[in-house]
């Protein structure tokens, strides 16, 4: 029935299960199995209103599919209609005013590449199989935002259709409430299908690399790293993870399962080789690859760490230092590291975007200096318990060094309490305008912002 009446309305593909294409269903995160009654695979803002206005009519569950990266896999739900963006990917680079103009379903990769020609990006996170348009309302960080902010910090407007099934432009002079809300505000006020982001010179060559140190260094080496992100400049952003050494080259077989600590670093100078000496010299080092490359290789790097199809939980919390005692309960855990292709690690924030009001944007963790991520990867579900368990304790532990608030896009799939906690003093304002915007909270498939608080 769904897909009969959706059919009349749209120009785009519509598929249900037996339909070659609707694997779209499928979730990054391999944990979650969902099957929408319809899929429809959009390709203009008439067709997304259309399955709007359907959904909401019919009263049938919705679910908005972007990139569909979503840890807690919020993208897709069982039932009901999916609206797909992915064939909504157009990327128009203005090199003069220095705008990208980015479609709801285009990734980050896709980005990175069109704006890269023209030596211009904007500040994305790093994987370019991350959906732009979901990344950026929810925050959107990565190497460049200390020195020019989160991705919502360079949204200029957003072309959006609502749960009326209405077309509208939020911006600075434009519907400048759902404009503050949808910074940060995520998927919860419409369905994003097109969006603008202001531009600046970076690449396209930049330093970035790994330094790779054995754990026994880390508690010496995190200190130096701590007290280094202090006052390095804001074109500079290095991360400290913590992962298993996988078994292939380069790395040496002794080292081989063994837990590690690696600085990811990249500086927008690719001559200042001597600026990152001092996180270079911190003992006998498994592996060093760091030297001039193109940004877009930089953006890519994680990509094979982080393939669709793997099970995946997440933990965060932020931090606002890095501590001897804060360093102490990573390390205990860490030796003890759950699940083959688990990662954690400290993000350093601060600078442009902590110079932006918390009050400014519906983002509201400006104030912490370090994001701190518990991101947990395996293969079989036999695995699921210990190494979730191992997760939860992990996390549980860390609170007593942890800030107040949580970075709402990497909140977990069994936190939905937690979402009041990411949005802070801005949560009572985001709760009227839901209600002004969604009242019937049709767009729920997400970090839910319900519209009776």
């Amino acid at each position: 029935m769904i897909a009969r009446d959706v059919a009349d309305q749209v120009t785009g593909r519509v598929l249900s299960a037996g339909d070659d294409g609707f694997t779209v269903r499928a979730l990054w995160n391999s944990r979650f199995d969902r099957t929408p009654e319809v899929a429809v695979l959009c390709e203009t803002a008439g067709d997304v209103a259309a399955c709007i206005n359907l959904a909401r009519n019919g009263d049938v569950p919705l679910s908005v599919k972007g990139g569909g990266h979503s840890y807690a896999a919020k993208t897709v739900l069982d039932g009901g209609l999916l609206v797909d963006l992915s064939a909504m990917n157009h990327v128009r680079v203005d090199p003069d005013d220095r705008v990208v103009y980015v479609g709801g379903g285009a990734t980050c990769g896709m980005v990175d590449a069109a704006t890269q020609g023209h030596a211009l990006a904007v500040p994305l996170p790093t994987v370019s199989s991350v959906g732009v348009a979901g990344a950026a309302l929810g925050g959107g960080s990565g190497y460049l935002s200390r020195r020019f902010g989160l991705s919502l910090d360079n949204l200029i407007s957003v072309d959006l259709v609502t749960a009326s099934g209405d077309s509208v432009r939020a911006s600075e002079g434009e519907n400048s409430d759902l404009f503050w809300a949808l910074r940060g505000g995520g998927g919860n006020f419409g369905v994003a299908t097109s969006l603008a982001f202001r531009l600046h010179e970076a690449g396209p060559e930049v330093l970035a690399g790994q330094i790779i140190y054995p754990l026994d260094s880390a508690p010496e080496a995190l200190s130096v790293y701590a007290e280094f992100m202090d006052s390095a400049p804001d074109e500079f952003q290095c991360y400290a993870f913590m992962f298993r050494v996988p078994p292939v080259e380069p790395f040496p077989e002794d080292f081989h399962g063994r837990p590690a600590l690696d600085f990811v670093l990249c500086h927008q100078d690719p001559g200042a080789i001597d600026f990152v000496q001092p996180l270079r010299e911190l003992g006998p080092k498994i592996l060093e690859l760091v030297g001039p490359m193109p940004y877009t290789q930089v953006q890519q790097a994680f990509d094979p760490n982080l393939p669709k199809g793997q099970r995946y939980y997440s933990k965060a919390h932020y931090l606002n230092a890095i501590g001897d005692p804060a360093i102490g309960t990573v390390l205990t855990n860490v030796e003890r590291m759950q699940g083959a292709f688990t990662v954690t690690y400290f993000e350093p924030l601060g600078r442009a975007i902590a110079n932006v009001d918390p009050s400014a944007t519906a983002f509201a963790g400006r104030s912490a200096r370090y994001g701190f991520h518990i991101l947990t990867g395996w293969i079989e579900a036999a695995d699921d318990v210990s190494v979730m368990d191992w997760a939860r304790s992990f996390h549980g532990q860390m609170a007593s060094h942890a800030s107040d608030g949580v970075y709402v896009n990497l909140i977990g799939d069994d936190e939905d309490g937690r979402v009041p906690a990411a949005y802070g003093q801005n949560w009572p304002r985001l709760v009227e305008l839901k209600q002004r915007w969604d009242p019937g909270n049709l767009f729920r498939g997400n970090y839910n912002i319900p519209p009776t608080g």
